[in-house]
C-alpha cells in the first residue's frame, strides 16, 4: 500500500497549499468532515453561508445544476445545527407520484383512500425535531405546495383523510436545479412558498466553474477506485488535463466520478492517460458537435427551444413568400428575366454572374410552376392571365395568416405519423413531455389519427 500513501499524501498537501484565497480553519474542517474536495471561491462562499445559517432555524433554498452536490450542503446545515442529534430525512419530490406525495409527507388515516389498510405517519411527523431535505422542490404539485406552506408558517399539518390538526417542529431545507422564479411566473410554483423557502439562498457552482477543482476531484476519484478495484491509480498527461479543464461536464461531479471509474477499470495497460485516450471516453456528442446557443437574457423572458423552432419555421415561410413574389414579378415583367434577377441580386448571392446572364427571356406564355407542390407539375401549362396571378397573390396572403396553433398541430401530426403513432417517441422528437403531448392531442382532437 506504499504507492497508495504516496498518492494520498501529495493530494492532501496540494489541497492545503493551493494559493487562491484565504481559508479559515472552519471551512477546512467542514471540508474534511463532509468529504468536500476543492478550493474555488464560489465553493468556499457556499460552505461559509451554510455554516453561518446552520445554527438558526431559517429555511434554506439550495440552487445548482444536477450532480453538483446540493445534498452535501443540506447535511452540513443539519449536522452543524442544534438538531444534529435528531432525524435527517432526504426526499426527492420528483420521484414520488403526484397521487401519493401528500400521504408520504403528511401521513394518512386508515381507509382514507384505496389501499390505505392502516394509518401511517408521514415524514413531517416522523422527523419532528429534525430536518427534512426536499430535493427537486420545483416538481412538487401545487396542492402539496399549499400544505407545505402551512407547515412552514404555523408548524401545522393535517393527515390525508383526517380533520385533526397536528403540530410539528421540522426545519425544511429545499433544493432545485430549475429556475423557480420562472416557474412562479408561469403559474407552476407558488410565489409565497418561493419567498418562504428562499429565506437564505445558497448557490452551488457547477463543476465547470470551479477551475482546478476538476483535477483535484479526478485524482481523488482515481485513488478511491484504485483501492476499490486493487489496481494502479490512473494519472493524466498535461494535454489530457487541458481537455478535462475545457470540458463542460453537464453531469457535473456525478459525471466526472463515473468517467474516472470507467477509465480506471478499462485502461488496464497504460495508466498514464493522454489527450487522445481521454477523448475516447468523453461523449462524442458533447465533445465535437455544436450545442444549441442559449441566451441567459432570453431565457429570463421565457424563450424556449420550441419558440426558437417556430421562429425558424416562420423565417423559412417568409423566405418562401419572398420567392413567390419574385417569381410573380418575373412573370409580369415585360423585360428579360436577367434584368429581374439583377434587380433582386440579394437572392442570388454566391452564384456565377455568367450563369445569371445566360438565363433566357421568358416566352410569351410562360409555364407557371406549382410552387406549393413538392414536385413540379410538368404535364400542365397555364395562360399567363390575371386569374392565375391573383391566385398566387391570394395564396401568399393566406400563408401569411397562418396561426401558431395551426403550425403546432401540423408538427404534432407529422411527428405522430413519423413514429407510427408512438407518442413517447413523438414527444421526444417534438422536445416536449408525454403529458404535454397528450394534452395537445386532446386539444386538437387528434385521438383518432
Amino acid at each position: 500500500m506504499y504507492w497508495l500513501t504516496g498518492v494520498l499524501l501529495p493530494l492532501y498537501l496540494e489541497i492545503l497549499s493551493i494559493d487562491q484565497q484565504p481559508m479559515d480553519f472552519d471551512i477546512l474542517s467542514i471540508k474534511q468532515r463532509f468529504g468536500i474536495i476543492g478550493n474555488s471561491p464560489l465553493l468556499n462562499h457556499a460552505i461559509q453561508v451554510a455554516a453561518q445559517v446552520a445554527p438558526t432555524d431559517m429555511s434554506v433554498l439550495i440552487t445548482g445544476e444536477s450532480g453538483s452536490g446540493k445534498e452535501s450542503f443540506s447535511k452540513i446545515i443539519h449536522h452543524l445545527s442544534p438538531r444534529k442529534h435528531n432525524q435527517f430525512i432526504a426526499i426527492n419530490c420528483g420521484s414520488i407520484p403526484e397521487g401519493t406525495i401528500d400521504s408520504e409527507l403528511f401521513g394518512h388515516e386508515k381507509g382514507s383512500f384505496t389501499g390505505a389498510h392502516e394509518a401511517r405517519k408521514g415524514y413531517f411527523e416522523v422527523s419532528n425535531g429534525g430536518t427534512i431535505f426536499l430535493d427537486e422542490i420545483g416538481e412538487m404539485p401545487l396542492g402539496t405546495q399549499a400544505r407545505l406552506l402551512r407547515v412552514l408558517e404555523n408548524g401545522e399539518f393535517i393527515k390525508v383523510g383526517s380533520s385533526k390538526v397536528l403540530k410539528t417542529d421540522v426545519r425544511v431545507v429545499a433544493a432545485t436545479n430549475v429556475n423557480l422564479m420562472k416557474n412562479v411566473n408561469e403559474g407552476k410554483f407558488r410565489e409565497d412558498l418561493y419567498y418562504r423557502l428562499s429565506t437564505v439562498p445558497i448557490y452551488v457552482p457547477p463543476l465547470r466553474d470551479r477551475g482546478e477543482d476538476i483535477l483535484l476531484l479526478f485524482r481523488k476519484f482515481a485513488t478511491d477506485f484504485a483501492e476499490k478495484y486493487r489496481v494502479k491509480p490512473i494519472s493524466l498527461t498535461d494535454d489530457a488535463k487541458e481537455i478535462l479543464l475545457k470540458y463542460r461536464f453537464p453531469g457535473n461531479i456525478r459525471q466526472l466520478k463515473n468517467l474516472t471509474e470507467q477509465i480506471s477499470v478499462l485502461s488496464t495497460e497504460n495508466k498514464s492517460i493522454n489527450g487522445d485516450t481521454l477523448l475516447q471516453y468523453l461523449p462524442k456528442d458533447q465533445s465535437h458537435l455544436p450545442a444549441l446557443y442559449r441566451d441567459p437574457e432570453k431565457d429570463k423572458q421565457g424563450l424556449s427551444e420550441r419558440d426558437l423552432l417556430y421562429k425558424v419555421l416562420f423565417d423559412m415561410k417568409k423566405d418562401m413568400n419572398d420567392l413567390k413574389k419574385f417569381v410573380l414579378e418575373a412573370l409580369q415583367s415585360e423585360g428579360s428575366a436577367s434584368q429581374v434577377i439583377e434587380d433582386h441580386s440579394e437572392l442570388f448571392e454566391g452564384l456565377d454572374n455568367n450563369n445569371i446572364e445566360q438565363v433566357p427571356t421568358p416566352p410569351e406564355k410562360p409555364v407557371l410552376l406549382n410552387i406549393n407542390s413538392t414536385t413540379p407539375d410538368r404535364d400542365h401549362t397555364y395562360d399567363n392571365g390575371d386569374a392565375d396571378i391573383e391566385d398566387i397573390a391570394h395564396e401568399t396572403e393566406e400563408d401569411e395568416s397562418l396561426s401558431i396553433e395551426k403550425k403546432e398541430k401540423e408538427l404534432i401530426i407529422r411527428a405522430l405519423r413519423k413514429n407510427n403513432n408512438k407518442r413517447k417517441y413523438a414527444a421526444r422528437d417534438l422536445g416536449i413531455s408525454e403529458r404535454t403531448l397528450y394534452r395537445k392531442i386532446k386539444q386538437y382532437e387528434l385521438e383518432d389519427l
